[in-house]
C-alpha cells in the first residue's frame, strides 16, 4: 500500500510539473487558453499558399503541394478531393487547417 501511495504522489508531481494538472472547475490546462490560436494552427489558403507552406500540412509533401498549386483556383477546399488532387484520407487530416479564399 505504501508503494502505491508513493507512485500516486510521483504521478501527481509529474502532471503538475508538466502543466497537465487541472484545477477544480477549470476546463483546460492553465498554460493553453482554448481560444488561443498559435502560429502553427493558422489556416492556410490553398489558393495562395506557397509550396513550402502547403508542405507543412500533415500528409502533404512536395509532390502533393505541386498538385495543389497546379489545380488552382479552388472555389471550396473540398475541391481538393472532388478534383482528385489529394486522397480523402489526406484531406481529412488537413481540412481543419485549410481554407480556400476567393480572389476579389
Amino acid at each position: 500500500m505504501k508503494k502505491l501511495s508513493w507512485l500516486l504522489v510521483l504521478a501527481c508531481a509529474v502532471l503538475i510539473v508538466s502543466g497537465y494538472a487541472i484545477a477544480p472547475g477549470q476546463a483546460t490546462p492553465p498554460h493553453k487558453p482554448p481560444s488561443a490560436m498559435s502560429a502553427d494552427t493558422q489556416l492556410i489558403d490553398i489558393n495562395s499558399a506557397s509550396a513550402d507552406q502547403l508542405d507543412t500540412l500533415p500528409g502533404i509533401g512536395p509532390a502533393l503541394a505541386a498538385k495543389i498549386i497546379a489545380g488552382r483556383p479552388y472555389k471550396t477546399k473540398t475541391e481538393l478531393t472532388t478534383k482528385k488532387i489529394i486522397p480523402a484520407a489526406t484531406y481529412s487530416k488537413i481540412k481543419s487547417r485549410i481554407v480556400a479564399h476567393q480572389a476579389k
